[in-house]
């Protein structure tokens, strides 16, 4: 953490005054009390960095507000300030949690000296919060990745071998498969264990501030900009950055990222100061960057950075052996959470749970087992239990809706089908419902591919690879 903000108190106008100077000069925020109760009032109000305070006071003295600010801000450090070189000030300081202490008349550079140290320390501190809440999040019900499938276990080996070095990983996946699970078990098994792990989500952040999440900014920047702000590249500084949704990323900020990974360097935004910055990088995103660089919307450059190494996680559905222990585990995670002492599944159900396609993967497994065990009337979970997934149109669709009916077709399709002998039946449900869509705009369209690839959103080779793979006959189409 570094000291950005500090409060000087000192019932001497002339001290506040060329301390406030001289440490401004330094690009610090700083903000001045004169006496005790003012400097108790400011931080009631604000947090701060390190608070400097004299220990003679009108009032209250620097003793007392140390003991204030020890009770309601213990991650603020304080530096005691005294006329009175005696061992009794110095013994009663520390003793009351002071960081260090100053004797008057001081040079400034003992001061810097003290501010370097107190910094080094701040960031030890953050450090062990940061492994603490780490390692916890490691055991908590919730965070462990489940599955002994095959997918699974070609995902383990590879994390056991990049988890150690500091290459850039890009992982893959629908919405749900765990993502940043496997991010933070890249960062948890690596030498920068202990230091931060920051994610941001570039979807969930608009376009005009995730620069300034990113980099942060300068005091006066921009209107609002009342202070300097540590972007996460500063926050996780010999850590791990975790870019979800990385294919959201504007382009215009896409070519800021890829200075990054060269350089490594930033500069905040309304700065001029270049800073060196030590982090691994680690992104996700749940769509094809293959064809976001096909069609120009993600930087080709950019991409390559990014997928130094790809790991892919597949969807539930195509890993269906690791439900039962999925299930099993999050009934113990019910168990936990809700105080329940026992609550299992039936076989029905669980055969039931086997055989869904879940769209939302493991944590549409999760949400549903969840629901389930809050709901049920007894300890044996049966298919009763799980209303959603017995034939019926999913709570939230119309009947009458495009989606709603897809529901009632597949479902009635389906259950004519032995699922379990089955082991492409995305792939051949998908193919059924993307061939009549793309038969039907291209006639509307009157063959006229260009349009037709719009009118889908998809890019123009796509559509052609699409034509020839499903043996589209695009000349019937066109009425010829």
């Amino acid at each position: 953490m570094a000291i950005s903000r500090i409060l000087v108190a000192d019932d001497e106008e002339s001290i506040r005054w060329v301390l406030s100077k001289a440490l401004k000069k330094q690009n610090y925020d700083v903000e001045t009390a004169e006496d005790g109760i003012q400097a108790q009032d400011m931080v009631q109000k604000r947090r701060y960095d390190l608070a400097i305070l004299d220990i003679k006071m009108p009032g209250m003295s620097g003793l007392e507000v140390l003991k204030f600010i020890r009770d309601e801000h213990p991650q603020t450090l304080v530096v005691i300030m005294t006329a009175e070189a005696t061992m009794e000030h110095a013994v009663t300081a520390m003793k009351n949690g002071a960081y260090d202490y100053l004797t008057k008349p001081f040079d400034l550079t003992a001061l810097d000296a003290i501010i370097l140290k107190a910094t080094k320390a701040a960031a030890v501190t953050e450090q062990i919060d940061q492994l603490k809440s780490e390692i916890q999040s490691q055991y908590n019900f919730g965070r462990t990745i489940i599955g002994n499938s095959q997918t699974m276990q070609t995902v383990y080996k590879t994390l056991g071998r990049v988890a150690g070095s500091d290459v850039t990983v890009l992982i893959t996946g629908e919405s749900g498969t765990g993502k940043e699970l496997i991010a933070r078990a890249i960062h948890m098994n690596s030498s920068r264990l202990g230091k931060p792990f920051i994610a941001i989500n570039c979807a969930a952040i608009p376009r005009e501030l995730l620069e300034n999440e990113l980099f942060g900014h300068e005091r006066g920047a921009f209107t609002g900009a009342t202070e300097r702000k540590a972007g996460k590249f500063e926050q996780a500084e010999e850590g791990t950055l975790f870019l979800d949704e990385i294919g959201d990323m504007p382009l215009e900020l896409q070519a800021k990222l890829l200075r990054v990974l060269q350089e490594k360097e930033i500069t905040r935004t309304g700065g001029h100061q270049v800073l060196k910055v030590n982090v691994r990088i680690v992104a996700a995103t749940n769509q094809n960057m293959a064809e976001q660089v096909e069609n120009k919307s993600f930087r080709e450059d950019l991409f390559y950075r990014l997928n130094v190494v790809p790991i892919s996680l597949p969807p539930l559905r195509d890993r269906r052996e690791d439900i039962p222990m999925l299930v099993e585990f999050f009934l113990q995670k019910a168990r936990q959470d809700f105080g329940i002492e026992s609550i299992e599944c039936s076989p029905e159900a669980l055969d039931m749970l086997g055989n869904h396609h879940w769209p939302g993967n493991v944590r549409e497994l999760e949400n549903t087992i969840k629901r389930a065990s809050l709901l049920c009337p007894n300890h044996v979970l049966t298919p009763a239990d799980f209303p959603d997934l017995c034939g019926k149109v999913p709570a939230g669709l119309h009947e009458d809706s495009l989606e709603g009916l897809v529901c009632r077709k597949l479902e009635s399709s389906l259950a004519q089908m032995n699922l379990c002998e089955m082991d492409n039946l995305y792939e051949m449900v998908l193919h059924q419902i993307e061939r009549p869509l793309i038969n039907i705009v291209l006639q509307k369209t009157r063959c006229n591919q260009v349009r037709a690839a719009e009118v889908l959103g998809i890019n123009r080779n796509t559509l052609r690879k699409k034509i020839n793979t499903l043996g589209i006959d695009v000349k019937r189409n066109n009425g010829d």
